[in-house]
């Protein structure tokens, strides 16, 4: 790609010096003319403008091509456009006409036509900081700063921080409005090559969640995605934002685009069009969910709806408490996903009869949690219910049923699990209350209602006795025993569905 580079100080154009002597290297070595690949910022222009003349003085052909693909304003200045990541398009497309033997002449009037069909806008979440100075502008929590430049500049405009959805969403708004004088021309039909930069400090998580949300915008308007980059090309220090840059692929600047290079940092894709592949489809959905019969509905049907009910505002309440006690020993995102079961359960419900059968139920539950769930969690509870859902066969299951499958399902959580009582997981809260339902079995049905609410109090005295119990299973189990002074939020959660069954049912009398 490129046969030179020349570096000035942190956001500052080289001195004319340099960049001279970058040029007259390169014709020592042979080169019949030097290209100039210049971003448009008048500190630039000017160096390599005089760095230019001065090597046409010294019988060098040179040449420069300005690169402006700033979609930042809608009424550029006198200073034009910014030059921003769109300028790697360039050198990618220079260095594969060099290759080819092109002359000076046909690579700059190539280039030239090439940039008509560049555009770059960038968004952030936080400025950045030239070594040992202040933050370049002042940025709220929970706002973002979109149409920076890459020198730590803000942005053009500012909002409240969105889904990336959203967010790209307005970013291609922005580049495409028509109304803008420094708008990139695209339309439904036309095909093009996607940069998704990082300006520096974004996760490589995040930068695959923005790059998948700029394809589904994109096609969505009818747009081809020819070919994605996704990385770190043009950074901005330690600024956390990205910025997007759109290139119309035509069969011959694809052809450009794809030659393959050494340029270390470059990634050498696939020749193959990204949006005919489908590569973001969703994956086919496989029937997990047992089918209710909602033919047999008994006269527990809604007594079990209103306890599912129950614990699935319960546990929406409890997302961020169980979060923020995760967060002290294992990712912190337990109360996230017991939302998703919830959220799940809760959507279910809108939309189905509850079946009579327990069972049923609980295989349908489990299938729920298994794939929205996710994660461990997702796991454990589905074998939990899955294996309860074996001992409640009838329309109207007793007690002494129900007693039962509650104890397989905890069997079956120990056994795979490899946790026992005392390991300072779920299985804290779920044993002693489990063991405390098999008195169902003896006791009259007036006695009933005692027995759960002794469960549920064991529950709880069970997540709270993790406080001192020391890790041996779980991700807690990794983190040094003096850190892990909380209860478990596995077992605070098992606490908080006992206690929203007991709090259903009691309601109910």
């Amino acid at each position: 790609m490129l046969s030179a580079a020349v570096a000035g100080g942190v956001f500052a154009s080289p001195p004319p010096a340099s960049i001279l002597a970058a040029i007259l290297s390169l014709h020592n070595a042979g080169a019949s003319g030097v290209l100039l690949i210049v971003k448009n910022y008048t500190g630039d222009r000017l160096n390599f403008g005089l760095a230019a003349e001065q090597a046409r003085n010294h019988g060098v052909a040179t040449d420069m091509v300005i690169i402006a693909d700033d979609c930042a304003f809608e009424r550029p200045s006198k200073a034009g456009r910014r030059g921003l990541c769109g300028t790697i398009f360039i050198h990618k497309l220079a260095g594969a006409l060099a290759e080819d033997g092109c002359s000076l002449e046909e690579i700059v009037e190539t280039v030239t036509e090439a940039l008509r069909g560049i555009g770059t806008l960038g968004v952030s979440l936080s400025p950045c900081s030239v070594p040992g100075c202040l933050p370049s502008f002042d940025l709220p929590p929970g706002a973002m700063e979109l149409g920076l430049g890459i020198h730590g500049e803000p942005g053009i405009q500012r909002s409240k921080v969105s889904s990336a959805d959203e967010v790209v969403k307005t970013m291609i708004n922005h580049m495409t409005n028509p109304d803008s004088q420094s708008h990139l021309p695209i339309k439904s039909g036309d095909s093009v090559v996607v940069c998704v930069n990082n300006l520096g400090a974004l996760s490589v998580l995040e930068m695959a969640v923005i790059t998948r949300a700029a394809i589904i915008c994109l096609e969505s308007r009818g747009i081809e995605v020819s070919r994605v980059m996704c990385g770190s090309f043009m950074t901005s220090l330690e600024m956390a934002g990205v910025s997007l840059s759109l290139m119309r692929a035509e069969q011959k600047t694809l052809r450009l685009f794809d030659c393959k290079t050494s340029a270390p940092a470059w990634p050498n894709l696939g020749s193959t069009c990204v949006s005919k592949h489908k590569y973001i489809t969703e994956p086919v959905a496989t029937k997990t969910l047992p089918q209710e019969d909602t033919h047999t509905e008994g006269s527990l049907s809604p007594v079990m709806r209103r306890s599912l009910e129950r614990i699935c505002y319960t546990l929406l309440e409890k997302q961020k408490e169980l979060n923020s006690l995760d967060r002290a020993a294992g990712d912190g995102d337990c109360g996230n996903t017991h939302a998703q079961a919830a959220k799940a359960i809760q959507e279910w419900l809108r939309g189905h009869s509850v079946p009579g059968c327990p069972g049923k139920l609980l295989s349908v539950l489990a299938g729920l949690v298994q794939e929205k769930m996710g994660g461990t969690s997702g796991a454990l509870y589905s074998l939990f219910l899955t294996a309860a859902a074996g001992h409640l066969t009838g329309a109207e299951s007793d007690a002494g049923s129900w007693a039962g499958a509650m104890h397989a399902g905890m069997i079956a959580v120990k056994r795979y699990g490899g946790a026992d009582t005392g390991d300072r997981t779920m299985l804290d809260a779920l044993c002693p209350a489990v063991d405390e339902l098999t008195r169902l079995s003896a006791a009259p049905p007036a006695g009933h209602m005692a027995v759960l609410q002794a469960a549920a109090q064991r529950a709880a005295t069970g997540a709270e006795s993790t406080r001192s119990l020391a890790a041996k299973a779980g991700r807690a189990s990794y983190i040094a025993a003096e850190r892990v002074t909380l209860p478990d939020p596995g077992a605070v959660a098992i606490a908080v569905i006992f206690k929203a069954v007991l709090e259903s049912l009691e309601g109910q009398q």
